[in-house]
């Protein structure tokens, strides 16, 4: 229920608490699962005292039992075990801290772990987090590699020495997190998110000598695939355990076998890429060259026919031909001339002999009356009419006498 609370009339803070544990008393016993990552047994104590760790949401809480209680499964766990716990909550008012007095222990078996993996591999899946088509390509020669791995662990020392091996100028950006245990998740979350962060880096390599299925559990943490999931710099996973894949794998943008196998994959080797470079530029050489040869060839060819080798052969075959052909067409047109001359100079003696004017110079005369008619006949004139005479040498008026 609601306390009526205010600045002139506060609860003392041993007040609060007294209610919170009076809240927490009334809350009963609860099952709680979590990973233990503090286990203390004192000789002759009747009492075992746990931290019990949510490697998820990075948050503790101290746990009591029985040493009977504990005894029953004491072979079976220890620190890093997963557990699930019947417990009742309490509150020790005077430290304002909450723990648990358990009743029950058990552990978590390994099936009963890759059951609850698979139901979320599927639960993710459906998201789409696993989708090919998301997957990030990785750049051909990235400057700097950001490197999440143990710190000192041999899984660091693959990736460095292969991959300095095969480009001795790359570079690396190193986080060294707990790539096991409580505190594995939280730390290789955060590393990932920082070296997302950056620009520089160009892939991450997030890297882990193999294992137990139980030491793997931290690379298939939901909250870890999430945050690999939302990097926008492709992520490769390089476990190295073979016969199970964490779901870091199937999140990441690209799985290496191993260590070694991420340092191949990410970086490229140097001898084999100047011996590719090495071959194309012979390949190149060699296309160029032949290239060059089949113009030549096709140059010289086009240089020895006829008409390229000697231009004015052509000409002078053909400057015969040509006087021949314009000698030809001045004597058919001389012909044409002298026949159009010949014919034009008979035409010319038929007119003159068939013209009036001749007539006339072997004496006769064209009478004509007033209006130009030539007189033809006696009857077309009437007497006293003048008519005009033309003869050869000119013309005169006469008159008709009847």
């Amino acid at each position: 229920m609601a306390l009526n609370t205010s600045a002139d009339a506060p609860l003392p803070v041993g007040e609060v608490s007294r209610l919170i544990g009076g809240w927490i008393d009334r809350l009963g016993a609860v099952w709680v699962e979590g990973q233990i990552t503090q286990l203390s047994r004192r000789p002759g104590a009747g009492v075992v005292f746990l931290t019990l760790r949510d490697p998820s949401h990075d948050i503790s809480v101290g746990v009591t039992c029985y040493r009977k209680v504990f005894d029953a499964i004491a072979d079976v766990v220890s620190e890093g075990a997963r557990v699930v716990v019947h417990a009742k909550p309490e509150w020790y008012a005077p430290r304002g801290q909450l723990s648990l007095r358990a009743v029950e222990i058990k552990p978590v078996g390994v099936g009963e772990l890759l059951a609850r993996l698979e139901q979320l591999k599927k639960s993710l899946a459906r998201e789409g987090l696993f989708a090919v088509e998301r997957k990030k390509p990785l750049p051909f020669l990235p400057q700097l590699v950001g490197l999440v791995t143990g710190r000192a662990s041999a899984a660091e020392r693959d990736v460095l020495e292969n991959a300095r091996h095969r480009w001795p100028a790359v570079r690396f950006e190193v986080r060294n997190v707990a790539v096991q245990g409580v505190h594995a998740v939280p730390q290789v979350v955060q590393a990932v998110k920082d070296l997302d962060a950056l620009d520089a880096v160009d892939v991450i390599i997030v890297a882990r000598g193999g294992g137990s299925v139980e030491d793997l559990l931290p690379f298939s943490d939901e909250q870890l695939v999430r945050a690999v999931a939302a990097c926008r710099t492709p992520v490769v996973s390089a476990i190295g355990h073979e016969p199970d894949n964490p779901l870091l794998d199937h999140v990441a943008d690209l799985r290496a076998s191993t260590p070694t196998d991420a340092a191949k994959k990410v970086v490229p080797d140097v001898g084999e890429e100047y011996e590719r470079v090495q071959f194309l530029r012979d390949r190149a050489r060699r296309c160029v060259g032949s290239f060059i040869e089949r113009e030549e060839r096709g140059l010289a060819q086009a240089l020895a026919r006829p008409s390229i080798e000697d231009p004015h052969r052509m000409v002078d075959e053909r400057a015969d031909h040509v006087a021949a052909l314009l000698d030809r067409g001045r004597r058919t047109l001389g012909h044409l001339l002298d026949r159009a001359d010949s014919e034009l100079t008979h035409t010319h003696a038929r007119v003159v002999a068939l013209s009036p004017a001749a007539t006339l110079q072997r004496g006769y005369a064209v009478l004509q009356t007033s209006d130009g008619h030539a007189v033809r006949s006696p009857d077309e004139v009437t007497a006293d009419e003048s008519l005009r005479a033309r003869v050869a040498e000119g013309e005169f008026t006469v008159r008709v006498d009847v």
